[in-house]
This record gives C-alpha cells, sequence and structure tokens, in this order.
C-alpha cells in the first residue's frame, strides 16, 4: 500500500485536523519521499513512518505541533535541516537504520531547541571515536543518545509507548468483559447447586 493511500485509510472519516497521532509504518513511498502528509495536520504530535523507503525528509509539511518523529529504518542520508525548519517543537527523533555515517549530517539539529531525545541506533556514525560524547557537545539541549543520558541512565518508557500500553489496557479489560459475560450466565446456574443436597436433589425435577 502506497503512503497516499494509507493516509486515507489512517483518517477513518476523520478530518486532518483532528489527528494527533499518525503511523504510517511498511507502507511505501514513491521515489523515497513523504506523500499525501499536508500542513492540514496541524494538530499532529506523534509521526511514525519506520521502514518506508524515505530518502528525504524534504517534503515534509509544516507541523508545528510535532513533538515525537520516528524515521528509522530508512535512507535518510541528510537534508535534516528541513526539521527546524518544519517541526520547531521535537523533543524526540528516531533516526536508527539510516544511512547517517558523520556528524556533520546531524549538524543541523541543533536548530531544534526542544530535541531531548535522539536515536542513532544501526547507523555508520555509532562506529566513530568518542561518538557519544561528541553528539552531547554538538547537540548540548539532548538528555538522551540511543535511550540514555550522558551519565549512561536509561531513559523512562516515553509518552508514545505509554499510549500504547494504555490502548493494551483499554482491549484487555474489553476482553475481560467479553469474557465475563461469557462466564458469568455458567456461574449463575450452578450457584444454587451450592446451597446443599436439596439444591441437588430439586435440580433432578427442574
Amino acid at each position: 500500500m502506497d503512503m497516499k493511500k494509507r493516509i486515507h485509510l489512517e483518517l477513518r472519516n476523520r478530518t486532518p485536523s483532528d489527528v494527533k497521532e499518525l503511523v504510517l509504518d511498511n507502507c511505501r513511498s514513491n521515489d523515497g519521499k513523504i506523500e499525501g502528509l499536508t500542513d492540514e495536520f496541524e494538530e499532529l504530535e506523534f509521526l511514525s513512518t519506520i521502514n518506508v523507503g524515505l530518502t528525504t525528509v524534504a517534503h515534509l509539511p509544516k507541523l508545528n505541533k510535532l513533538k515525537k518523529l520516528e524515521l528509522s529504518d530508512n535512507r535518510i542520508s541528510g537534508g535534516l535541516e528541513v526539521l527546524a525548519a518544519k517541526c520547531p517543537k521535537l523533543t524526540h527523533l528516531n533516526l536508527s537504520g539510516n544511512k547517517i555515517k558523520d556528524l556533520s549530517t546531524i549538524e543541523p539539529l541543533k536548530e531544534l531547541a526542544t530535541l531531548k531525545s535522539l536515536d542513532l541506533f544501526n547507523c555508520e556514525v555509532t562506529n566513530l571515536n568518542e561518538y557519544r560524547d561528541n553528539v552531547f557537545n554538538l547537540l548540548p539541549q539532548l538528555t538522551y543518545l540511543d535511550g540514555y543520558d550522558k551519565d549512561d541512565k536509561e531513559a523512562p518508557d516515553s509518552d508514545a509507548e505509554v499510549y500504547a500500553e494504555g490502548l493494551d489496557d483499554d482491549e484487555d479489560d474489553e476482553d475481560g468483559e467479553f469474557e465475563a459475560s461469557r462466564v458469568l450466565p455458567s456461574v449463575s446456574l450452578k450457584l444454587p447447586l451450592a446451597f446443599g443436597r436439596w439444591a441437588t436433589f430439586f435440580s433432578f425435577f427442574f
């Protein structure tokens, strides 16, 4: 499925301005570009485009409220200066599994004053000597790099993960209610039998 169709599917009869979270993972981008996403998604706070074949973020629309951007497992090798212009409130950026080889590629992220968390797992840049120290020096606004702070303390779960867990909990609750609705009637039929031998005796006649 291409990206435009996926966006249409994810809207589910909503208008773009109603959408705060949009997951487009594993769809197909034509020519390695973001397609179908417009600045009408003005309330968007979380965008995930994992493994969609992106080579550039140049066509990212203006998303003033976007806080979390997942771009992992694509083929992006540069052009990150667009992010500061298009997503000025970005706090979390995942570029893991892209073709980022040197520090100069991520240098434009200095302009993202609110950026707190950056992930670069499985990028060649992580093989550089003193990689972590150099990135923290280059991007002093960062709190976490690849899930850990300067003192190697692990970052807490992200809001996106907490949100996902909340959805799972809701589904579990619904499943529990469904299971209860199937079990309770049988329990209620068995309860009278627990009140002694007479209940057992009379059960043969009714």
